[in-house]
């Protein structure tokens, strides 16, 4: 048997283990914790008349586990079809994802049918018996009175394992949505039915956890009144102990009722707050049968519009710095996609060295604009085919600053600022002999040390008009002479190591952008 087949089985079995669980909690719970105490405390019964009726309880339990079983393994074969067979159809997952979703209602229905009546019936006829035999020297009105008796017991049980159920169930739920999107790529079809409103599920509550439990308490109020042999204890020491323990069984119901529907909510909240931590991959697990099943469904929906938005939006917040960029290359034919090629290498430098993706992509902005400044330089200078005089080279050296009131200008200017070091500094020296601030070390922006090294390698590798670009062999010894001087040598090695690694890929992204960009200016 493989690993995922004996996975499939063991969830299926720890699926049973825990309903049984549930079944025998709930059944401790209400017939021995409430019906038993509520017995044993009010009537007076010789030993004779306790083992008859504890002979009549154990025969009662047979029949009861017996009809029990063949009902629950009834209930439970869609969802072992679902599970356990090696490749059960879509229709076969959607029958069982539904079964699952009405276990709880199942459990109610189960343990108010061939439950109760297996338990009842044969105890009565029993019971009747031996009261007509002289066994038992009880009256036979008590015959009624403990069917009515074992009718509130059973609610109390049922309603009990219900939230218990409930539960149980949701790891099965999501177990069977995975299998199905892993087998056929889809997940379980839903059609949005409702099993238990609210409202229902309220006002059964309310009914059980609230009023039944007074109602057992006086049925037998009425037989210790009648019975002139019922116990000896006082009446008013009997009642609060009988109080208490109906008391504790409606908070226990308060509190199953409050767990179950602070669970979507909890679940709700959290996914709320990672979404405010901006993280739109979050989906909700729809393990409900209630109307927090359609809540889960619209929140659901609603994130996957988000994530829709946020795509489209960087989609075009992309495409408004590449065209920035395309328009101040234009302005110069011999440095066009110089600055798409110098946002390529920065990424792969700040992926080679582990920074986050949302820094990589701001890396990736900056570098798209960290020559925008010479939009503000004249043509006579910034065009000039010849070398410059120290004057003109002075009006280039401004370009970095111009850029960065540029790019100030832009709304909303929190977006804009985590931008704006790698424009202003990617002409810093490492050793303080740049430009525009004379910064040294890491008193560089990080950002302008990794422009710096982006921004030399292309222009040493570029065309210009006085001069061929040189190979990138020569471009690289440049890089590594010039390591703890010129440029960060953290850097440098991360991008002679990034260029060795994937030479392809740089080459392959270039040729891409470089058609986007021509593609939007001609548009």
């Amino acid at each position: 048997m493989s690993v995922r087949r004996m996975n499939m089985d063991n969830g299926y079995l720890l699926l049973v283990r825990q309903l049984i669980c549930n079944y025998l909690l709930g059944s401790f719970i209400a017939v021995v914790g409430v019906g038993g105490s509520l017995i044993f405390s009010t009537l007076h019964m010789t030993t004779s008349e306790i083992q008859a009726i504890a002979e009549i309880l154990i025969w009662s339990l047979v029949l009861t586990v017996i009809a029990d079983t063949i009902v629950f393994r009834r209930h439970m074969r869609p969802i072992r079809v679902a599970l356990v067979t090696p490749c059960p159809s879509p229709e076969q997952f959607e029958r069982a994802y539904k079964q699952t979703l009405r276990l709880p209602v199942l459990a109610v229905a189960r343990v108010m049918g061939p439950h109760w009546l297996s338990f009842t019936v044969p105890g009565l006829v029993w019971s009747m018996y031996d009261i007509h035999q002289g066994i038992l020297a009880l009256p036979i009105t008590y015959v009624g009175l403990a069917a009515l008796g074992t009718l509130l017991v059973a609610s109390m049980h049922a309603v009990t394992e219900f939230f218990l159920t409930s539960r149980s169930t949701s790891s099965t739920l999501v177990a069977l949505r995975r299998r199905c999107r892993s087998l056929y790529g889809k997940d379980v079809a839903l059609s949005g039915e409702v099993i238990v409103p609210l409202r229902s599920k309220f006002a059964m509550s309310a009914v059980v956890f609230g009023t039944l439990p007074m109602l057992l308490f006086g049925l037998a109020n009425g037989i210790r009144l009648l019975d002139a042999t019922s116990s000896s204890a006082p009446y008013w020491s009997w009642a609060t102990s009988v109080l208490v323990l109906g008391s504790s069984f409606s908070a226990l119901g308060g509190w199953l009722l409050a767990a179950d529907v602070r669970r979507p909510i909890s679940q709700l909240e959290h996914l709320m707050r990672r979404v405010r931590e901006g993280d739109l991959k979050v989906r909700a697990e729809d393990t409900y049968m209630d109307e927090f099943s359609n809540l889960i469904q619209g929140f659901n929906h609603m994130v996957q519009g988000l994530a829709e938005r946020d795509m489209l939006n960087q989609q075009l917040i992309d495409s408004y710095f590449a065209t920035l960029a395309a328009a101040l290359d234009a302005r110069d034919p011999y440095t066009a996609g110089h600055s798409i090629r110098v946002a390529t290498y920065a990424e792969a430098i700040g992926r080679q060295v582990g920074l986050a993706a949302d820094v990589i992509t701001q890396l990736r902005q900056s570098a798209l604009l960290h020559d925008i400044g010479k939009i503000g330089i004249r043509d006579e200078v910034l065009l000039k085919d010849g070398k410059l005089t120290d004057e003109e080279f002075a009006v280039i050296q401004q370009h970095p600053v111009i850029g960065e009131s540029i790019v100030r200008q832009i709304q909303p200017d929190t977006a804009m600022k985590p931008l704006l070091p790698g424009i202003r500094s990617h002409h810093e020296r490492y050793d303080g002999k740049g430009y525009p601030d004379g910064l040294s070390g890491s008193d560089i922006p990080l950002f302008g040390r990794i422009l710096a090294v982006a921004d030399a390698y292309d222009a040493m590798t570029s065309d210009r008009p006085y001069r061929a670009g040189m190979a990138p062999e020569r471009a690289i010894a440049i890089l590594l002479d010039g390591r703890g001087t010129q440029w960060d040598p953290v850097f440098v090695d991360a991008f002679v190591a990034t260029r060795e690694q994937s030479t392809t890929a740089f080459a392959d992204a270039n040729l891409q952008m470089t058609r986007q960009v021509a593609a939007s200016t001609k548009a």
